[in-house]
């Protein structure tokens, strides 16, 4: 039976507060990140500010003959990609900025009558178009995979079946199968409470355990598109595949082998059991697949019963800090207890690479992209083919990183080609930003008011760590800083961000999206001030960045940047939504996912809404007389958050996330009946929204 659903601030069963900052239950911050909001900042860092180099040594101008990135970059780049240069050039210039006030049509693909918000558990899309449910959590994946019991589920059984609580997906074509895409779908953590009926967090069961660690991991499946554009899962397809928490990853580029990564089950360091927490990812222009792994941190027990305090220091860098797990894995696997094996931490945090072709491929996780809490690796390439990855590190006050690859990619099918190709991750330059603003401090005052001159913009320098066996970080080797990057770019004085997450450059013009999703703690007496990429205090909202290369060269060192929204009840006089008249957007807060559909336009998927409704996905316009403009799309059930997400010409894919995680919510007692109605047990799942008419999306 559905129980009724909890008010904001409410207690939940577990004595916490009924919404964590950002939003969210404190039930999913519990199981999805062990409360990281609610521990101490990981970054202890005395890092100078943003706006305290403006007013120390640098004035403005001086920023701006020395990077040459601010407006120019902004304006040189727009120059090469035929269209306005970014605000950082233009003024905003009074209501509706430099859009004037815009009529017409909205842009196309986002001609879609917006959903309002809402609390309704159920996916809510707009009038003419209908979504179905794909895969759920426990669908059978692989021949031989049983039906899902949720009162008798089994490890083995759930080895062949969908993962738990699903996150990005990635769709790629299949040659030679007419109407069929191939899958690859994360799933980041388990939520055992919502799992299984009776459970005991304070005993759990080797079953139980085993289960948890089958769920997670990744999967790769087969869909079909059926008549009238609706996709079905191919189950015992020969390419489909399950990646767990058990199943074995290579170590590879310059950390792999090293004393440490080397641990007592592998003493070559090596080879690592599992991946874990996989959150968002990325597709490469050669046909492979990256997954991010995120809060890694919270399985491991005993940090705080390390004998060596420059290890413990270490650890507590990734939020290492306490005795037992939330999930007492360590009770049945010795690796997950720091006490006895202080090493095992450090396989977890990287980018893994899947082929989805080859399922008798082994993972590998690329040490040469640095080890933090990846949210994302979204590749593009340099005019000489060279591969560059943006990647976020999802913690208060951590960085924002590039890698750019030193080979180029071969475009041949040979196998030589792919095995080129499968090393391209494996060396390059690993770097770090550091993000400046272009106003005096004093213009940013931590209400969200914009400085003089009606943007909060800049230019930026990405910093090198790391290339090869190269360290550029004084007191640390190379190996320190590919397995402590963070520690490196404390070091190396990076700017604090508020919780970069996805970030992803648009296929079009090349230019950089940053998910900031919030950051509640920013301006705390304590702790990280205000700056102009971070201008508000307590922000429980969040902002989108948008960065340009200089001369639009994906390897270049200099860049500059603008907020393009800043988020929040467009009431509200802190928010900025790229100049465009607030009154004629949708509220959006906390900004998470991010993807691109085939006009141009960036989709945004929510993660803790601040505002009292539903996460949603939402598209805007980033070009022409519309930028700006957000747009609502859907809104997912009671206590879910938006994935994935996957836009293309007559298909959205999402994945629904925890849904029903509500404090005091259990598989005994739910509070959503979603996917399957009331009786049955909540599973996250992936969604496909398409037109009524089978016509494209938004078009």
């Amino acid at each position: 039976m559905r129980k009724p659903l909890p008010l904001i601030g409410s207690n939940g069963s577990n004595g916490q507060t009924g919404s964590h900052p950002g939003g969210r239950s404190a039930l999913t911050c519990r199981y999805r990140c062990g409360d990281a909001c609610f521990h101490e900042v990981p970054n202890t860092s005395d890092n100078a500010y943003l706006g305290e180099v403006i007013s120390g040594t640098l004035s403005r101008r001086t920023l701006l003959a020395a990077g040459a990135v601010a407006t120019a970059t902004a304006a040189t780049s727009a120059s090469v990609l035929g269209q306005a240069p970014p605000a950082a050039a233009v003024p905003a210039g009074g209501p509706g900025g430099r859009h004037g006030q815009p009529g017409g049509r909205p842009a196309r693909g986002l001609r879609f009558e917006p959903v309002r918000p809402n609390t309704e558990d159920a996916v809510v899309v707009p009038e003419g178009y209908a979504q179905e449910v794909l895969i759920r959590w426990g669908d059978p994946v692989l021949a031989g995979a049983p039906a899902f019991d949720p009162e008798r589920q089994t490890a083995r059984a759930q080895a062949g079946q969908f993962g738990y609580n699903c996150d990005y997906i990635a769709s790629l074509e299949l040659p030679g199968e007419r109407d069929r895409r191939l899958l690859v779908v994360n799933h980041e953590y388990t939520t055992e409470v919502m799992m299984f009926p009776g459970y005991d967090a304070d005993r759990p069961t080797r079953e139980q355990v085993e289960v948890a660690w089958a769920a997670h991991g990744l999967t790769v499946l087969v869909t079909e598109e059926q008549r009238g554009g609706r996709l079905t899962a191919l189950s015992r397809h020969r390419l489909n595949r399950r990646i767990t928490g058990t199943t074995p990853v290579e170590l590879t580029g310059p950390a792999a082998g090293g004393e440490l990564l080397r641990t007592s089950a592998d003493p070559e360091g090596r080879t690592v059991l599992g991946t874990l927490n996989n959150c968002g990812g990325g597709t490469t222009p050669w046909g492979t697949v990256l997954s991010g792994e995120e809060n890694f941190n919270q399985y491991f027990a005993n940090a705080a019963r390390v004998d060596d305090p420059a290890t413990r220091k270490r650890l507590a860098r990734y939020g290492l800090t306490g005795e037992a797990s939330e999930r007492k894995w360590e009770r049945f696997d010795e690796r997950f207890d720091l006490a006895k094996e202080p090493n095992e931490a450090n396989r977890f945090g990287w980018v893994v690479e899947i082929d989805p072709y080859d399922p008798e491929s082994t993972p590998r996780k690329r040490t040469a992209l640095g080890r933090f809490k990846h949210e994302a690796a979204e590749p593009r390439l340099t005019r000489d083919g060279r591969a560059v990855l943006y990647m976020g590190d999802d913690e208060r006050f951590d960085y924002l990183y590039k890698f750019v690859s030193k080979e180029a990619m071969r475009r041949g099918g040979r196998p030589a080609d792919r095995e080129h190709n499968g090393r391209l991750l494996d060396e390059g330059t690993l770097y770090v930003a550091r993000v400046t603003g272009d106003s005096p401090a004093d213009q940013i005052t931590g209400d969200g008011a914009l400085p003089e001159d009606g943007e909060f913009d800049g230019s930026g320098q990405w910093l090198p760590l790391a290339s090869g066996d190269r360290s550029y970080v004084e007191g640390m080797t190379a190996e320190e800083v590919y397995v402590f990057t963070r520690i490196a770019a404390d070091r190396a004085g990076a700017t604090k961000m508020d919780r970069p997450e996805d970030v992803e450059p648009s296929p079009r013009t090349g230019r950089v999206y940053v998910a900031l999703t919030n950051n509640t703690d920013r301006g705390a007496k304590e702790k990280a001030p205000v700056d102009e990429a971070n201008p508000r205090r307590g922000n429980k909202h969040g902002q989108v960045l948008e960065l340009v290369e200089r001369h639009d060269d994906p390897a270049a060192t200099r860049f500059g940047w603008r907020l393009f929204l800043v988020c929040g009840d467009p009431e509200d006089p802190s928010t900025y939504f790229a100049g465009f008249p607030k009154e004629r957007v949708s509220p959006i807060s906390c900004p998470d996912n991010i993807a691109f559909d085939p006009y141009g336009n960036l989709w945004l998927a929510t993660d803790g809404n601040e505002l009292g409704s539903n996460d949603g996905l939402f598209g805007v316009a980033v070009r022409g007389r519309r930028e700006g403009e957000v747009r609502q799309f859907l809104t997912v059930p009671t206590g879910g958050e938006v994935c994935g997400p996957v836009v293309r010409e007559r298909q959205v894919l999402v994945a629904v996330q925890h849904p029903g995680e509500v404090d005091g919510a259990s598989a005994d007692d739910p509070v959503s009946s979603w996917p399957d109605g009331p009786g049955k047990a909540v599973r996250p799942a992936v969604v496909t929204v398409r037109a009524e008419d089978g016509g494209r999306i938004g078009a």
